[in-house]
């Protein structure tokens, strides 16, 4: 039936939430854990892109699906489908398929309503084929997902959301506006390539690069994702960046400020991550640095890079999500996350710590796991186009990424000092969510030829030759080395109860402190005005009186041409402004 092909997938996401708003108990579990698998199955068997791409293609051209809703005589576009849009799609649902079954203990409206609505909103975004769709979907992911965060309900949450709110709605003020000033440019409104071609564009590429985390707008996601409960941070590290990923790959590839971004991008926050103490935020600083290999990939443009992109975006919801879900299983029982209060636990947690270390090795891109079969299409495409330093940048990152992620993180959590804590496994719904997040990523790890085939360009590339698999592991093997040989030689930054300074230390502590000091300074300036004109003034005064001269001879007195002297400042300051402004 057409109007099912045409139905947009937020569509079933969003009438699932009021559903659960009126149901309970075990009529609810059914209903989120149908809402992915049904949407799921008709992205599948329902929605196909008619286009075939070629591997010579920059972008993927739209197909002829399509739902309009005309509003205000504007024509919004709810449903533009073609094969980059579907892989999304069917990561967006598999993701939020992971994301349900990890939460089904948790009895909290508010998180599962909210984890809908992010979901939907998330899957609105991807198949918007016009940028105000892309805005209205782009801020109901910010509304959805705060709750997400607040629904920890301690004051650092709270204030954390707050924090992340305010970002998040700033990307999206900067997207309208971006659209109306490019729609005024261009006139046009259409979700496709942008390009850095004017004042509009800017603008929207500045919308996208708070989403995903550029530098020095990056710190909405440490601060709040350790903070978000603990299946409200699986939801939050699967869509709001990846849609970001996804809109430059359809807005901006081959866009060369991209590259270098992404190469800063995936080489800062190790450094970071390094000291952190907080667990959940290393795992938020490492998904920066994953989130730099694909904007790189966008940056270079190529089939083989934007395939990579593409890939690596996939691999990485599902080995990241896995990450978060065994650290969120720690918190879960142990109520506490603190690298340095742990160790231990496999203990009592095997299947939780196995589940982890399969996650760590995807993400430090072992051969035979999923990271592998995608981070090595981003580093060929670079080094390919002739990029040798961001290659040596990205060579650096991924070394980097396996220490505090793939060893860190592990190490620390389950097998570092004992701690003495001893506490129950997982629930079982968490370890189903862990395991099935397991399987995949051995699965296209494996198998990579079934996503390949997915993937929106034509391509000719092969992971598993002699050169790739000798190259990575070696890069491992010396890695792991290097984290021995420092830790026995105790060189390795302990973990320490303390809080990292990053860039939000500018807009929280130095910025209030800026605009305190120049509040004083401004104050002390007024009364030095105000002094000095009263003074004119009496001078003046005194003078009239004294000397019962003319007015002429008035403003020649010294006082007096002082008062003249600043009124005519502030005359001529006026009349300027209102030229200038005229």
């Amino acid at each position: 039936m057409m109007w099912i092909s045409n139905l947009p997938p937020f569509i079933p996401f969003f009438i699932a939430a009021i559903l659960v708003l009126v149901t309970r108990g075990q009529v609810r579990n059914i209903i989120l854990l149908a809402t992915p698998v049904l949407g799921g199955l008709h992205l599948w068997l329902d929605v196909q892109p008619f286009v075939p791409m070629q591997a010579s293609d920059t972008l993927v051209k739209a197909t002829a699906l399509s739902y309009p809703l005309t509003v205000f005589t504007y024509q919004l576009e709810f449903m533009r489908v073609d094969k980059l849009s579907l892989l999304f799609g069917y990561l967006f649902h598999i993701a939020s398929f992971i994301a349900i079954v990890y939460a089904l203990h948790v009895r909290d409206t508010t998180q599962q309503v909210a984890g809908l609505l992010y979901a939907g909103s998330a899957l609105g975004a991807v198949f918007a084929g016009d940028l105000i769709s892309l805005f209205i979907f782009w801020e109901c992911l910010a509304l959805s997902s705060v709750f997400l965060i607040w629904a920890n309900r301690t004051d650092r949450a709270i204030q954390s959301g707050m924090r992340y709110l305010i970002f998040q709605v700033a990307s999206g003020v900067l997207l309208l506006a971006g659209a109306l000033v490019y729609y005024n440019e261009h006139a046009s409104l259409a979700f496709d390539y942008i390009g850095l071609n004017g004042i509009g564009s800017w603008l929207i590429f500045l919308a996208f690069g708070i989403k995903c985390a550029f530098p020095f707008l990056h710190n909405w996601l440490t601060d709040a994702y350790p903070e978000a409960t603990a299946s409200g941070t699986v939801f939050l590290s699967a869509f709001s960046t990846k849609l970001a990923v996804y809109a430059l790959a359809r807005g901006y590839p081959g866009t060369e400020l991209l590259i270098y971004i992404g190469a800063v991008m995936a080489c800062f926050p190790i450094f970071y991550a390094v000291v952190e103490n907080d667990l959940r935020r290393v795992l938020a600083y490492s998904m920066i640095n994953q989130l730099g290999f694909m904007v790189v990939g966008v940056g270079i443009g190529t089939a083989l890079a934007l395939n990579g992109t593409v890939a690596h975006a996939f691999a990485h919801i599902i080995y990241k999500s896995l990450l978060f879900m065994s650290m969120g299983a720690v918190m879960y029982r142990v109520a506490n996350i603190r690298g340095s209060d742990l160790g231990g636990l496999y203990k009592s947690m095997p299947w939780t710590a196995t589940f982890c270390i399969i996650g760590a090795a995807s993400i430090s891109a072992f051969p035979l796991f999923s990271g592998f079969i995608a981070k090595s299409l981003i580093m060929v495409a670079v080094l390919k186009e002739g990029y040798e330093v961001v290659w040596l940048m990205l060579l650096f990152a991924a070394a980097g990424v396996f220490h505090h992620a793939g060893i860190k993180v592990p190490y620390f959590a389950f097998f570092h000092h004992d701690s003495g804590i001893r506490v129950k496994e997982a629930p079982i719904n968490m370890l189903i969510a862990m395991g099935v997040a397991a399987f995949l990523c051995i699965f296209i790890g494996t198998q990579p030829q079934y996503l390949y085939a997915l993937l929106p360009w034509k391509f000719d590339y092969w992971p598993y030759d002699l050169t790739h698999v000798l190259t990575q592991l070696q890069l491992l093997f010396f890695s792991a080395l290097a984290f021995v040989w420092l830790n026995k030689k105790g060189l390795y930054p302990p973990e320490l109860r303390s809080v990292n300074i990053d860039v939000e230390w500018t807009y929280r502590k130095l910025l209030p402190a800026t605009a305190r000091a120049s509040y004083k300074l401004l104050d002390q300036l007024n009364r030095v005005v105000v002094a000095t004109l009263r003074q004119s003034w009496e001078g003046a005064q005194s003078a009239f009186q004294a000397s019962r001269l003319s007015q002429y001879h008035l403003a020649s007195s010294w006082p007096t041409g002082s008062m003249v002297l600043w009124i005519g400042v502030i005359l001529g300051g006026y009349l300027l402004a209102d030229i200038y402004f005229k």
